[in-house]
C-alpha cells in the first residue's frame, strides 16, 4: 500500500499544481500514446510522478530528465525499454515492469524477449539479440546494474558499438529509473 495519498488537483498547492499540470499536459498524459496512464481516475497522478509533487523543485527537474530522456534521446525504442527493463528487473520495480512492458510491446520487443528481460541474476542468458547494438546495449545495462561500473573491456565495447554519446545517453538512463525505482520503494508507490 502507497504511503503517499493521492494528491487531487483541488488538494495542491500552486507549485503543486504548475508540476502537476506540466506533467499531464506533456507526451505521457491522458489521451498520449504513452503505454500506461499516469493519471488514476480521479485525476491523481499514479507511479513516480505521484512522488514528485511532494517536492515540486526537484519533481519538475527530475520528469523533465525523464522526458528527454524517453523523446529526446537517440536510443531506439527497443534499446530504451530493453535497458528500463533490465534496471525495473533489478529493483523488483512493480510500476516501471508494468509500464514498460507495455512500452516494450509497442517498441517490438516479443513476448519472450520480455519475459528474459525479467530475469536477473547469474541464470540470466538470455534475451538472444541479433543486433549488435541491441545485444551491447543489454549488455551495458546489466552490468552497470549489477556493479555500477563498467570494466576497462565492457566499456570499450561499449564506446566502440554505441560510441561515447550513446553510452552517456544509457548511463543517464539507468540512473535516473533507478532513482524512480528507488523512490518508489521508499514512498511504497504502486
Amino acid at each position: 500500500m502507497s504511503r503517499l495519498t493521492g494528491l487531487r488537483p483541488a488538494d495542491m498547492d500552486d507549485e503543486q499544481k504548475r508540476l502537476y499540470e506540466e506533467i499531464v499536459s506533456s507526451r505521457r498524459g491522458p489521451g498520449s500514446t504513452a503505454a500506461a496512464p499516469i493519471t488514476d481516475e480521479s485525476g491523481a497522478l499514479r507511479g513516480p510522478f505521484e512522488a514528485m509533487l511532494r517536492a515540486p523543485g526537484i519533481g519538475d527537474a527530475l520528469q523533465r530528465l525523464g522526458a528527454g530522456i524517453r523523446y529526446r534521446g537517440s536510443l531506439s525504442g527497443r534499446e530504451r525499454e530493453m535497458a528500463i527493463l533490465v534496471v525495473a528487473a533489478h529493483w523488483e520495480s512493480a510500476f516501471e515492469q508494468h509500464a514498460h512492458e507495455a512500452a516494450g510491446r509497442t517498441a517490438g520487443l516479443a513476448d519472450a524477449e520480455l519475459a528474459a528481460l525479467r530475469a536477473k541474476g547469474p541464470a540470466f542468458d538470455g534475451p538472444v539479440l541479433d543486433d549488435p547494438r541491441e545485444a551491447c546495449v543489454l549488455a551495458t545495462a546489466r552490468a552497470l546494474v549489477s556493479t555500477g561500473d563498467l570494466d576497462d573491456e565492457q566499456y570499450t565495447a561499449a564506446v566502440s558499438t554505441l560510441g561515447e554519446a550513446d553510452l552517456f545517453e544509457l548511463t543517464t538512463l539507468v540512473g535516473y529509473y533507478a532513482t524512480l525505482a528507488l523512490q518508489m520503494r521508499v514512498f511504497r508507490v504502486t
